[in-house]
């Protein structure tokens, strides 16, 4: 994700997708001063789109990846994938990324690891056994919601607005579409689904969390959201035995799925969006949230054949505007 530093407190983290990278943009990354700036190979457009992409077929692979092996196996391996990739970046870039210091980081990192790592990703694993990825990637778009609600309260300096106050309930209305709400939520899976919301509520609380903790320290993102993934590897690792047995067969499909969500869409993610943060700001880059469920929506139904009714996509679009509300500053 982007930013603790530049972005507004209420912006929800991505989701599933991403691995809400928990500390401030490196202004210096952009440019060492007296140097010109390097210029990426690709327009940031087109890594836009791709990182859209990435994060939106993010359920299906959850969804496959958990036809083969347990939750907690899916998220294992999708940590530590994507943290393999991002040692490899680090390891490139040794003269200029350097892994915090400190036990007091360490111990902070340790927290936003399980709030912004482990628990959403475990959570959107188990939900996807009994809801459609479908579903899944809409709840994760109601996270800018929940960050906004928290923000209010938890952070003085993000004060309401009647825009923000009405996106906020415009965008819980949709919550409700979504649900089916006046069918009494007839033929969803009620357990799965407060699964997906909790994981969505774990990440702007997890970013509260890391603003309060961890903003300032003077470490690149990069380097701290390395160090993250790790400790929510290490996390999975220890609680994974605890509840599953090890795989007596590894079905390759689901292992390739495991391995993509891993390296595409929790590594390569990062990167793409590291890169976006320094050349076009946390702004820009964080409106990647709002393609998010398009792509999973679209993904699940193509793909694999989810149904969908006609209250999900018309929810979803309330949802999204009312998310989008809720990052309206207020002028002056």
């Amino acid at each position: 994700m982007s930013s603790a530093t530049d972005m507004p407190a209420s912006a929800g983290p991505t989701p599933s997708g991403p691995p809400a990278p928990a500390v401030p943009t490196p202004r210096a990354a952009a440019a060492p001063s007296g140097a010109a700036p390097v210029r990426p190979r690709l327009d940031w457009r087109l890594r836009f789109g791709a990182l859209s992409l990435i994060w939106g077929f993010s359920f299906l692979l959850i969804k496959v990846g958990t036809d083969g092996y347990a939750p907690f196996q899916v998220t294992f391996g999708r940590l530590a994938f994507g943290t393999a990739v991002l040692v490899a970046a680090l390891v490139l870039k040794r003269e200029r990324e350097r892994l915090p210091r400190g036990a007091r980081t360490w111990a902070h990192l340790t927290v936003a690891a399980f709030l912004l790592n482990a628990l959403p990703f475990s959570l959107f694993a188990y939900s996807e056994l009994t809801i459609p990825s479908t579903l899944a990637g809409i709840c994760n778009a109601t996270s800018p919601l929940w960050g906004m609600a928290l923000s209010l309260i938890a952070l003085s300096e993000d004060r309401p607005t009647r825009v923000r106050v009405a996106g906020l309930g415009l965008g819980f209305l949709g919550v409700l579409t979504v649900l089916g709400a006046w069918q009494g939520f007839s033929g969803l899976d009620a357990k799965g689904t407060a699964m997906a919301l909790l994981a969505s509520l774990s990440y702007p609380v997890g970013w509260i969390y890391v603003r309060r903790t961890l903003a300032g320290i003077g470490n690149s993102n990069l380097s701290l959201t390395g160090a993250q993934l790790g400790l929510a590897t290490v996390q999975l690792a220890l609680v994974t035995p605890l509840f599953t047995s090890l795989p007596t067969h590894f079905p390759v499909l689901p292992l390739l799925s495991v391995a993509a969500l891993g390296v595409l869409g929790t590594g390569v993610a990062v990167l793409i969006q590291y890169g976006l943060v320094v050349e076009v700001g946390p702004t820009t880059a964080q409106m990647v949230t709002y393609f998010i469920p398009v792509i999973a929506t679209a993904a699940g139904v193509a793909i694999l054949g989810e149904s969908l009714r006609w209250s999900t996509p018309v929810g979803a679009v309330i949802v999204l505007l009312g998310a989008a509300l809720t990052q309206v500053k207020p002028r002056g």
